[in-house]
């Protein structure tokens, strides 16, 4: 891809349409792929230990999949989650339209694939889950999490693969520095050379005192 990156908006690389056969929700699929799009070739070591070390998502709401590239998170929750609503979110144009093809190939239509901005303000998640793109720059990704982490819904968790040696335990201290009221930040599970941090959101507190009787 040369200077082009996978978080590009519009790949000017040559497309290389792809039929890659993969294991999504404990069932094996067949889904399309191309160039210019994160891991073309198969699901990501980061995405796959992502997916093996988080619980079954709710069995309804929305929930976020953020930097969604061609899908595979997305397409895991849409199917173990048939009733739930999943935005699959990514500023890369040809990911979002690798998700539609996938979603109407597998015949999911609780998919919605849209960029960050087409993400209605008041619409609030059940669940994140991200395998978040590192190599923006960790003041771009900051902002991201800053936005998004907020609009959990209570006692709702987000869970993110980051590579160790990518900065996972910096990126644990600065979760939990960041979302000290009403949050809390934990390492959940190691593999690969990833870790998997969970952040949940806690019940908001009263904002008046409540009187007791006794």
């Amino acid at each position: 891809m040369g200077s082009e990156h996978y978080f590009s908006a519009s790949p000017s690389s040559p497309e290389q349409l792809r039929r890659i056969r993969v294991t999504l929700a404990g069932r094996e699929f067949e889904v399309v792929t191309a160039g210019g799009v994160f891991s073309p070739d198969h699901v990501d070591a980061g995405t796959s230990v992502l997916l093996a070390n988080t619980p079954s998502p709710p069995a309804g709401g929305h929930f976020l999949d953020l930097g969604c590239g061609w899908g595979p998170i997305s397409l895991s929750l849409a199917l173990a989650s048939p009733h739930a609503t999943v935005w699959a979110v990514d500023v890369n144009e040809r990911a979002l339209d690798l998700v539609r093809r996938n979603a109407q190939s597998l015949g999911l239509d609780n998919i919605n694939a849209v960029r960050p901005e087409d993400v209605p303000d008041d619409v609030s998640f059940r669940t994140i889950r991200s395998n978040p793109p590192i190599r923006v720059g960790k003041s771009e990704l900051h902002a991201m999490l800053e936005h998004w982490i907020p609009r959990l819904t209570e006692r709702s968790d987000g869970w993110f693969v980051v590579q160790r040696n990518l900065g996972s335990d910096s990126l644990q201290r600065w979760l939990a520095a960041t979302f000290p009221d009403g949050y809390s930040v934990q390492r959940a599970a190691t593999g690969r050379g990833f870790r998997v941090l969970r952040v949940r959101r806690h019940g908001s507190p009263p904002s008046e005192p409540i009187d007791v009787i006794v």
